[in-house]
């Protein structure tokens, strides 16, 4: 499987690209908003962003585990909530009504999720329908490098599992195994995306929602119901912080470009 990290000239020469493109001033340099300013922002990943990397239970009972980069920046404007699930569970008390997950939450990241139960499409579809914002990121080929072995659970999903409510929007992703590996940057909203071995996302039933590609077709902004969804078939801004800008700023901009 390719690897963004065995070309560094066109990785660096990308970060060089989107710090010209706008993405300082730096937020983990800044002081941190007030907590009772920053809007909550549920977070579904396989990714290492909320803990680093083979972190063990151990470590975050001494507290010795170490944020990840991605966490700091987004924690700079957003109280983070990390989930398993999107679907309604059963309460502790039989008595008890089910637990949302999602109830009160308008704004959620889904990004290279380990596949979502038919319970969780519903559920997603249903919450975008009454008014949710969604960034959802699809990548086919991840191109970070990680020391989990292939098998372990605590392993990133290496290529995403498309979920049916893609479908559903009328959306379809796929992958151009003959492109060549490097980074090429995009913008998304005004916000400088980098794309590594990206996906492809193409509309396939346009009257199943308002949907516009954007990034070169690398992305996706609909409009399903009441709410929106910003899918982006490229996770290479969430993996390598020379391309999220000094400090995350890159990635804090496609962020709130994806959920404004």
């Amino acid at each position: 499987m390719p690897r963004l990290l065995n070309n560094w000239s066109k990785v660096w020469a990308a970060a060089a690209m989107l710090a010209l493109a706008g993405c300082n001033p730096t937020p983990a340099d800044k002081a941190d908003t007030p907590k009772a300013a920053k809007t909550t922002l549920g977070l579904m990943t396989s990714l290492p962003l909320y803990w680093g990397e083979g972190v063990g239970i151990a470590d975050l009972a001494v507290g010795r585990a170490t944020l990840p980069w991605q966490r700091k920046a987004l924690e700079v404007h957003n109280a983070l909530v990390p989930l398993d699930t999107l679907s309604p569970i059963p309460a502790l008390s039989p008595d008890a009504p089910e637990v949302d997950p999602l109830a009160g939450m308008t704004r959620l990241a889904v990004i290279q999720p380990r596949g979502l139960s038919p319970a969780d499409n519903a559920a997603l579809d249903a919450w975008i329908r009454k008014g949710g914002r969604l960034l959802l990121v699809l990548d086919p080929v991840l191109t970070g490098d990680y020391d989990i072995p292939l098998g372990d659970p605590r392993r990133p999903v290496d290529a995403a599992l498309i979920p049916p409510v893609v479908e559903r929007w009328g959306l379809a992703v796929s992958f151009d195994e003959a492109q060549a590996a490097g980074v090429t940057t995009a913008k998304l909203a005004g916000a400088a995306l980098p794309l590594a071995l990206a996906g492809r996302i193409a509309i396939v039933d346009p009257s199943a929602a308002r949907c516009t590609t954007a990034a070169g077709g690398a992305a996706a902004i609909c409009r399903v119901g009441k709410g929106r969804v910003t899918l982006i078939a490229d996770a290479a801004l969430f993996e390598h912080p020379e391309l999220a800008g000094v400090g995350g700023a890159g990635l804090v901009a496609v962020i709130a470009a994806a959920l404004e």
